[in-house]
Order: C-alpha cells, then sequence, then structure tokens
C-alpha cells in the first residue's frame, strides 16, 4: 500500500470528509494527500466534496474493503 496521510478506517460518515477538510486547510494549492477509508459512503462522499470545494480527484480505486483516494488541492 501507499503512503497514506489519513487513516479514516473505521470512521463513518461525515467523519472522513471532515478529517479531509481540515487536512487540506493548511496545504498550499496544488498540493497533494492521500487518504483511505472504508465507510461505503466515502465513495460517493469523497468525490462530493472534491468537486464542491474545486479539489481534483486524482485517484479513487478499491484498496482490499477500503478505498483509496489522492485529492489534489484546488
Amino acid at each position: 500500500m501507499d503512503d497514506v496521510d489519513i487513516d479514516a478506517i473505521g470512521l463513518l460518515c461525515p467523519l472522513p470528509v471532515l478529517r479531509l477538510r481540515k487536512r487540506l486547510q493548511p496545504l498550499a494549492s496544488g498540493d497533494s494527500l492521500t487518504m483511505l477509508a472504508d465507510d461505503p459512503v466515502a465513495a460517493i462522499d469523497i468525490p462530493h466534496f472534491c468537486h464542491e470545494e474545486g479539489h481534483a480527484l486524482l485517484e479513487n480505486r478499491a484498496e482490499g474493503e477500503a478505498r483509496y483516494f489522492v485529492i489534489r488541492k484546488g
């Protein structure tokens, strides 16, 4: 598995998105981070959050029972 900046395994909606929002705040535009989440709703919430907030979802793939996301701050 790749390095993960946010390990949201075991967290349920809305906590994965809230953690992502908090970790993106101090980053400069263009910086990216990785996130691993196993809440099935995260597969919908993370792409929606990125679209609404102007961030780029660079990767969204299954990683075992979880999903692996790479997000670039907009």
